[in-house]
């Protein structure tokens, strides 16, 4: 329990703003409770969605100094509260709308249906740079010819053999892109195109960086850019990862903050079970965890995209991701208990 501390602090002083912001809008305690209860269940459900993104972060994590390590579980949580899950939306809805920060903010608190219908009217777009992103994730794990450890081997050590194709990843995330928009209106495809290649973008400019600060000498300023950069790269995921949970939180709320507090909740319990699984090196003892969560990226970049053309329950979604982690780990106790021999301690 003493990495989930800072976690249960985090959660006591949300849940007291969520009965204040509840009490203050029902004036009874039955509406604070209320309150308390959504981002309780929003909390629950963020962690259940993003339980692959624990297991992804962690192995950018192992890399990183203590400090980074630190730096991720409170700047990294400013901006997951704050930036992802109260800003972003904001400025969505803003963009969309054609509204100043101010009124997109005056509209999510005195129009809330409204807001909502605005957000949700930019999933098209959304879902397009969130999936490409995360698709181009996934794809640079498995399409690695150094790779020698493979989970669902019939298929990994094929997309192993295609990393000699230069740039094959990106190939496969347009065609994908392309495939999809033909199921969607001409506006609907433009946009989601559009958003799409800017993920793409945005994934090959966090690479970038990570390259441009590498340097063939370990030093305290190299460490600290490399730091930077796997930073950045865990930030630009992240928000990946929350995107579907963001706009599908509205079904429980409409009120921007309770949506917030609950998922931010959630988004510090997965920091700190990230660092859980670092200092405790679960990684390297179950060979084939690292794999269930990048099949789990995978999927969920596949279900990101479909969810343009068809509407995809959140349920699915965390169920996908669970089952082939649990899949994944119960593989690697399995392969442990034949090779004790060659398990790698932390």
């Amino acid at each position: 329990m003493k990495y989930f501390k800072g976690s249960l602090v985090f959660t006591v002083v949300c849940l007291c703003l969520a009965a204040i912001l509840g009490y203050h809008g029902t004036g009874t305690a039955a509406g604070a409770l209320s309150i308390v209860f959504i981002c309780i269940v929003l909390g629950i459900l963020e962690v259940s969605l993003s339980f692959d993104n624990a297991v992804v972060n962690a192995t950018v994590l192992t890399n990183m100094n203590d400090v980074w390590q630190h730096r991720f579980l409170t700047w990294g949580i400013l901006i997951a509260v704050f930036g992802m899950r109260l800003l972003f939306p904001l400025v969505i809805v803003g963009f969309a709308a054609h509204l100043g920060p101010v009124s997109a903010l005056l509209l999510a608190i005195k129009h809330p249906d409204q807001y909502t219908q605005i957000l949700s009217g930019a999933h098209t777009g959304i879902m397009g740079f969130g999936g490409a992103f995360l698709a181009m994730v996934g794809l640079k794990y498995f399409l690695d010819g150094e790779k020698e450890v493979h989970w669902i081997a019939f298929i990994e050590r094929q997309l192993s053999r295609l990393s000699k194709l230069e740039a094959i990843e990106i190939g496969i995330v347009l065609l994908a892109l392309f495939g999809m928009s033909r199921f969607l209106t001409e506006s609907e495809a433009l946009t989601f195109l559009v958003s799409g290649i800017f993920g793409l973008i945005a994934f090959i400019i966090v690479e970038a960086i990570g390259t441009i600060l590498e340097a063939p000498e370990e030093t305290t300023v190299t460490v600290a850019k490399m730091g930077l950069s796997a930073f950045l790269y865990l930030e630009v995921m992240d928000a990946s990862f929350s995107f579907d949970g963001v706009i599908g939180a509205f079904a429980l709320s409409t009120n921007l903050f309770v949506i917030a507090l609950g998922l931010g909740i959630g988004a510090m319990f997965v920091r700190s079970l990230t660092i859980m699984l670092v200092k405790q090196g679960t990684l390297s003892e179950y060979r084939y965890l690292e794999h269930g969560a990048f099949w789990a990226i995978l999927a969920l970049a596949a279900l990101m995209f479909i969810s343009v053309h068809q509407a995809v329950p959140e349920i699915i979604t965390g169920f996908v991701g669970a089952g082939l982690i649990g899949l994944a780990l119960f593989s690697s106790i399995r392969w442990n208990k034949f090779h004790p021999e060659l398990i790698s301690k932390p």
